[in-house]
């Protein structure tokens, strides 16, 4: 076989002259009557093959097909004026000398160009042939790049890259533990890790005060377009951090990936909002900062309304009235607005309450309920002018927050407010430490339950638990959380109490998290970290609308492989040597 001299992205004009050898993939073969020409690929790039029809490699050239893999020797040659400057290699071509197919290959199932229009599980189904196409190809580079960047930051700043166990113990607190039964110890599990937090913790017991790793992460949950069950975290772990340390180194890696990847010089440091005020004037704690559309608190003006959808609500303990301005959005048909109903009635509102602001006064079901004096008073509150759509939502206050926290996404959307060239990021602060679960009747970690509380605020833990501020962080981009860790707690005391509030008694907390508070009695330093989603990063710098796009093997909404066919069923021998049995019905 002929050794590859150069890339198929590589010849410029200044090796034209030079006997080249290439290697890759046809990607077109012409007939062009006196001369034949192959496009060839790689990952590299494409370059243009010319083959002379009267030439003892016609024959050859002569049964090629797409995606058949060859190599070439050859002669470059400059292009002239049939030059292609579209392609960094469009001035020369190589005037093929010898020439060797070194494997065929079947028609592809899907052409193998940009802009393929093939079904998506036909492209992950064949994933190896998609990966060929320049999009993905981009994408995965991209990636490569972004994971050597990291490192190499993360290692000048004096931290080590350490491996945590992938069989481990299961800890169920958060999502589904993926489970792995053990042979060797009958009717006994692993779990895959979630995340290396404690781990992590525990080299900071150690001494080894930096740790980062590149981790595989898991967890058995509901997908959507920016989850998968198994995943990547840029995973960091800092002995006696502080939140602005924390802060300012990530900001500053973040900082170096766009720079590299985008060439967008972003301004530092990023803005703070306390998890509180983002909730009020967004109703989400990954606010979209790229455009405005705050939501407005209507509570207290609704108080004396004559409208008693809205006086009850905003005389009930636990519930709000607030609404969004939509500007210019008075002009919208029935049917946009009965869009806008149903966004809010999938969030679990009862209802939404909407007024048109004309010259005339207000349109719409709830004008009746208004004097001239009153919508007046409601329009100045809410900064609306004539042309304006209003929109309100009275109800639990996690209820309105959802429902318009995506009503604004969807009007910012519809209005063309969004700027698609905007970076906006920002932290999000001070989270609830506590979170009450309805269902369970009892108090669950926001975040996990080794975060630790605000100093101030650790008395609160039996007294008014809902109180506790967290000393937890999120960092947002555009409406996507990128990361978030916290300061964890170092003091078994504080953990044991935390574990006590969860419902978590002295024996379950042993047997779930013996070896952590052993630790936490041995010299714990203070320290925490940080997580960043590594395929959402990625998903974001390359422009991509799906994490699918930037993971080489993705798997589909339903968990599935559908390149090798994952999950499957296993032989019945398999089964028994691991003592299990498979039930005909669910329980």
């Amino acid at each position: 076989m002929m050794n590859r001299s150069h890339t198929c992205g590589e010849l410029r004009a200044h090796h034209v002259g030079q006997e080249v050898t290439l290697t890759g993939w046809v990607a077109v073969h012409r007939d062009m009557g006196a001369f034949r020409f192959i496009d060839l690929r790689d990952r590299y790039g494409t370059t243009q093959v010319r083959f002379e029809n009267d030439a003892t490699l016609v024959d050859a050239s002569g049964i090629l097909r797409p995606e058949w893999v060859v190599a070439v020797r050859g002669v470059v040659r400059h292009r002239g004026t049939n030059s292609n400057l579209q392609l960094p290699t469009g001035e020369v071509e190589v005037e093929a000398t010898a020439f060797d197919v070194l494997n065929t290959a079947d028609v592809p199932k899907f052409p193998i160009r940009d802009d393929v229009d093939a079904n998506e599980d036909l492209r992950l189904a064949w994933r190896f042939l998609d990966l060929r196409r320049r999009p993905l190809q981009r994408n995965i580079v991209m990636r490569a790049e972004v994971t050597h960047s990291v490192r190499s930051f993360l290692v000048d700043e004096g931290f080590l890259e350490l491996e945590t166990p992938i069989l481990t113990k299961s800890t169920p607190e958060g999502a589904r533990d993926y489970l792995v039964p053990s042979r060797v110890h009958p009717g006994e599990f692993y779990a895959l890790p979630q995340s290396p937090q404690l781990f992590k913790q525990l080299f900071m017991v150690a001494g080894y005060d930096r740790y980062y790793q590149i981790a595989r992460c898991f967890r058995d949950e509901d997908l959507r377009a920016d989850r998968q069950p198994e995943f990547t975290q840029i995973d960091l772990e800092v002995s006696f951090a502080t939140p602005e340390l924390l802060f300012d180194l990530c900001e500053r890696l973040i900082a170096r990936l766009w720079r590299e990847q985008r060439g967008v010089e972003l301004p530092l440091p990023f803005p703070r909002m306390g998890y509180a005020e983002a909730m009020l004037r967004y109703g989400i704690d990954r606010p979209d900062l790229r455009f405005g559309l705050e939501i407005v608190d209507c509570t207290a003006l609704a108080a004396d309304a004559d409208f008693s959808v809205f006086s009850s609500a905003a005389q009930e303990a636990g519930m709000a009235v607030r609404g969004l301005r939509l500007p210019g959005a008075g002009s919208w048909s029935r049917k946009q607005i009965d869009a806008c109903a149903s966004l809010a009635a999938a969030r679990g509102a009862k209802g939404l309450a909407w007024a048109k602001v004309s010259a005339e006064g207000w349109q719409g079901p709830v004008a009746k309920f208004f004097s001239a004096d009153e919508t007046l008073r409601w329009q100045t509150h809410m900064g609306a002018g004539e042309g304006d759509l209003l929109l309100w939502v009275a109800d639990k206050v996690s209820t309105v927050c959802a429902a318009l926290a995506d009503l604004r996404k969807h009007a910012g959307e519809s209005l063309g407010l969004v700027d698609n060239d905007a970076w906006r990021f920002v932290w999000i602060t001070d989270f609830p430490l506590l979170d009450w679960d309805e269902e369970a009747q009892r108090w669950v970690a926001m975040h996990h339950p080794f975060t630790s509380p605000h100093p101030q605020d650790v008395a609160k833990l039996q007294s008014a638990p809902g109180e506790v501020r967290a000393q937890a962080y999120d960092l947002v981009l555009n409406g996507f959380e990128l990361g978030g860790g916290s300061i964890r707690i170092h003091d078994r005391a504080i953990q044991s109490a935390l574990f006590e509030r969860l419902g978590i008694g002295s024996e379950e907390a042993e047997a779930k998290f013996g070896f952590l508070l052993r630790a936490l009695r041995h010299g714990a330093p203070p320290h925490g970290g940080l997580a960043f989603g590594l395929d959402r990063i990625v998903m974001l710098l390359a422009g991509a609308t799906s994490l699918r796009d930037v993971i080489a093997y993705p798997k589909t909404a339903s968990a599935s492989c559908l390149l090798t066919e994952a999950p499957s069923a296993v032989d019945t021998d398999q089964l028994r040597e691991l003592g299990l049995a498979l039930c005909s019905e669910e329980p």
